[in-house]
């Protein structure tokens, strides 16, 4: 088992890492619109979704891996009513690789972001 972490993306505010590595696949926290240094700048959903991406595809390149080798991805959103706007930005980021996902709406994420993703790939 290998533990990543990049300074490219947001550090871990609790007792837990950037990701895991376990037989050749690559498990990882879930990723919240903080840039690298710990702000939240993104305001829209769309905003943040982009800054999800930005630290999804940093500890994946820490990783070894992108986001051409993500087999999962789960999505956390704060509004149901956001799918669609979140849906257009994640398309952006999947276009031919379209990876299983699961979406779901919940009560409340860590710093009242609107949106956190975590993934699933292959190193």
């Amino acid at each position: 088992m290998k533990v990543v972490h990049t300074n490219n993306a947001p550090q871990a505010i609790g007792p837990y890492s950037q990701g895991i590595i376990v037989n050749n696949m690559f498990y990882s926290s879930g990723q919240i619109p903080l840039t690298a240094e710990g702000d939240l700048l993104a305001v829209t959903v769309e905003e943040q979704t982009h800054q999800v991406f930005a630290n999804l595809k940093a500890v994946l390149k820490e990783a070894g891996s992108s986001l051409e080798q993500v087999v999962k991805a789960t999505v956390f959103i704060k509004d149901m009513n956001d799918f669609p706007a979140i849906n257009d930005v994640y398309g952006h980021y999947f276009t031919d690789h379209k990876p299983a996902r699961s979406c779901v709406e919940v009560a409340r994420l860590p710093k009242d972001v609107k949106i956190e993703i975590e993934v699933i790939a292959l190193v």
